[in-house]
């Protein structure tokens, strides 16, 4: 059975009408098919935030040693968006401890613009020099956003 998601954006009040409209035909058209799944939500990251992410994350793993160990770019996708979202740590099952929390790829575009500034503020703090890719004005970033 193939999955298809149809969105439809709603910007503006006036616009609710004719997209509950909408949701209801295309309601009705799927359930030829089956029973159909209805959801809300808010725009997530953009593919230019996503890619903007992992050149900064590349530069952090290969310039800063924390606490004696170096960290590979995931390591720092955890550190860094623990201390944007305030996740918790638990112990694990067998020792060491496990961040709970949000995953980047559910941030909406706004969340994730302000993981982006915590990396850059980071990155200041340890001197970190941005490679080409990484070092795109924040202003570029902001109107993705």
């Amino acid at each position: 059975m193939s999955r298809q998601e149809v969105v439809k954006v709603i910007e503006r009040s006036d616009q609710i009408p004719f997209a509950v409209s909408w949701l209801q035909q295309m309601a009705f058209k799927g359930l030829k098919g089956g029973p159909v799944q209805i959801s809300l939500g808010r725009k997530r990251r953009s593919k230019d935030q996503n890619a903007k992410l992992w050149p900064m994350l590349t530069d952090i793993s290969q310039q800063v040693e924390w606490y004696g160990q170096k960290l590979s770019k995931e390591d720092w996708k955890h550190m860094l968006t623990a201390s944007l979202t305030k996740q918790r740590a638990v112990p694990g099952i067998d020792g060491g401890f496990v961040i709970l929390g949000q995953s980047t790829s559910r941030m909406n575009k706004e969340l994730f613009s302000q993981l982006i500034e915590v990396i850059y503020a980071f990155g200041a703090e340890h001197g970190v020099q941005w490679s080409e890719k990484a070092s795109q004005q924040l202003y570029e970033l902001r109107n993705v956003a």
